[in-house]
């Protein structure tokens, strides 16, 4: 338990220490280096000081090194993001010693790819080394996860209770009747049937990733990027994925190198979720083998009107639809709120999901589960 010096000292910290902080404490050595670091971020009126510690000033790189060295990774992460949007300090990035300095996160890689075209050339590897790293530990922490949640849920999805005996699955048989071995015989009596059932006919499952990338949705769209890219490697689906503003882009042919994927996309500009929508709908071929996933927070520029007409279309065709507010690990988004209730009286769910739990939610759109009452019991936000 900390003593009454050291809660005095934390609060001198917080409170920033004038003549009116109350705390009567002195900083010295590291404590009052911490205290400087924070003092350059979040003392006094931001909007006055936009640009302070701009780009080409060397106390960008002292200041990104003090906060790493006296604060941990995850405070380091929130006061790199605060200084993007209270200080504007974008322009810091296109320096390439600077952005050695970075901690590395998801955040930072929205950042980068929302200035990829300002990005001058002797910058630019350091800024696809740097989100190369990201992309390979979100890989490494949500990949394997994504792929044993998919490759289940369609193995559950598809097999027959009866099949003929060219189609019986005799490993997964043995599996479950392991209960009815009698060992007088050395056998198990297979009381219930596991066979592969569609195993053969190609593909089972289309599955369509539909992003907004306006500025709002990017960190959605880098973990949409790596999810989409990790799908794309299981045989037994078909993924494509789109990314739309007022324009739309296929991005399904780059589904191979996730790097690439995201420096195809283009954040920020407006939203045309109607046209974006009408897209996917000319790649659907198999609409009840089909997963439509709009990972948008609904605020329309386009035809209201006509998106929803589209998507009552959609469903009515048989495909299945969710509406993802947010794919992200920020909490409650910010969501036309009028629009998703209208989506889930169409039985479209709609709720902001966090990347730990989207391969469950993949699991359970395969298996054509109940999303609402998933979300649910998740706690997840949405209509």
């Amino acid at each position: 338990m900390e003593n009454r010096e050291e809660v005095l000292k934390r609060w001198r910290r917080i409170l920033g220490g004038n003549n009116a902080d109350g705390t009567g404490i002195q900083l010295t050595g590291a404590e009052l280096e911490m205290d400087k670091a924070l003092e350059a971020l979040y003392d006094g009126d931001a909007s006055s000081r936009r640009g302070g510690l701009g780009g080409s000033n060397p106390k960008v790189k002292r200041w990104l090194g003090d906060i790493r060295k006296y604060f941990p990774k995850s405070v380091v992460q929130v006061m790199q993001k605060d200084a993007f949007e209270r200080l504007g300090l974008q322009e810091m990035l296109l320096e390439p010693e600077t952005l050695d300095t970075m901690e590395k996160d998801v955040h930072l890689v929205a950042t980068l790819l929302s200035l990829k075209d300002v990005i001058p050339s002797e910058t630019k590897d350091t800024a696809r080394k740097v989100v190369m790293e990201v992309v390979k530990e979100l890989e490494r922490r949500l990949g394997q996860s994504m792929i044993q949640a998919v490759k289940g849920a369609l193995d559950r999805s598809v097999r027959n209770p009866r099949p003929k005996f060219n189609e019986i699955n005799w490993g997964k048989t043995i599996q479950v009747n392991l209960k009815h071995y009698l060992p007088e015989y050395k056998t198990v009596v297979p009381e219930k049937l596991v066979g592969y059932g569609r195993k053969g006919r190609g593909t089972l499952k289309d599955i369509i990733l539909c992003i907004d990338q306006s500025g709002s949705m990017a960190t959605s769209v880098v973990y949409s990027s790596i999810f989409g890219a990790v799908m794309a490697s299981i045989k037994a689906v078909t993924t494509h994925m789109v990314v739309f503003d007022t324009a739309v882009v296929d991005l399904t042919e780059n589904l191979s190198d996730p790097v690439d994927l995201l420096f195809g996309t283009q954040l920020g500009g407006g939203t045309d979720i109607n046209l974006a929508v009408s897209y996917c709908q000319s790649l659907i071929r198999r609409p009840k083998d089909t997963i439509l996933v709009l990972i948008t927070d609904l605020y329309e520029g386009g035809n209201k009107n006509e998106l929803i007409k589209r998507v009552a279309n959609l469903r009515a065709s048989g495909v299945q639809i969710v509406t993802l507010l947010a794919l992200s690990d920020e909490g409650k988004p910010y969501y036309d709120q009028q629009l998703a209730q209208t989506f889930s009286n169409m039985d479209v769910p709609c709720f902001y999901c966090t990347p730990n739990l989207f391969p469950e939610l993949m699991a359970n759109a395969i298996q054509q589960k109940d999303l609402n009452k998933w979300s649910v019991d998740k706690e997840l936000v949405g209509e």
